[in-house]
């Protein structure tokens, strides 16, 4: 039974507005120590891993560009890692517009449908169905972004814990 690829974007919606969640939270910490917001975009939980601003940047054009792929519409612009923490909050707004203004029917028998995706700066273009693209490969990579943004920001000492990822409620 295919799945109801409709239902993925009230999901995403979530994980914007969690990630904006923890961004807020964030920005306060460095706030309290006189750190700047880009201070706070360029942390790393690891120093060969990329930073926040890489991790929100991704929350942003993965949420906004899978589900227009599978819609069959033009996927929205990238996101620049480089924007500054002002602007992401504005991209992450816009993210919540773009999903609030998609329709169940966008998504009708769009799961099969074929999809081919440039990856890793052209290095990878594999062909799925659009509803794999959706349900496994920018669902999972959502979720990594999302958790690795609130790892980092943990790992400082910002004062986050799993019920801020739920909120806006479950």
């Amino acid at each position: 039974m295919p799945a109801n690829l409709f239902t993925f974007v009230e999901l995403y919606t979530r994980i914007v507005r969690s990630t904006a969640h923890v961004l807020r939270k964030g920005e306060a910490f460095a706030a309290g120590r006189g750190l700047t917001t880009d201070e706070m975009l360029g942390w790393r939980l690891i120093d060969d891993m990329e930073p926040l601003r890489f991790q929100v940047s991704v929350v942003c054009n993965f949420s906004k560009q899978f589900p227009a792929r599978v819609a069959g519409l033009a996927p929205p612009a990238d996101v620049d890692v480089a924007t500054d923490l002002n602007g992401f909050y504005a991209a992450l707004e816009a993210c919540e517009r773009f999903l609030a203004a998609l329709t169940p029917a966008q998504f009708e028998s769009r799961e099969e449908v074929p999809l081919t995706v440039e990856l890793a700066n052209g290095a990878l273009t594999p062909t799925l169905p659009a509803g794999r693209w959706l349900t496994v490969f920018a669902t999972t990579n959502l979720y990594f972004h999302l958790s690795t943004a609130y790892d980092i920001l943990r790992s400082r000492g910002v004062q986050i814990g799993k019920a801020d990822l739920f909120s806006d409620g479950l």
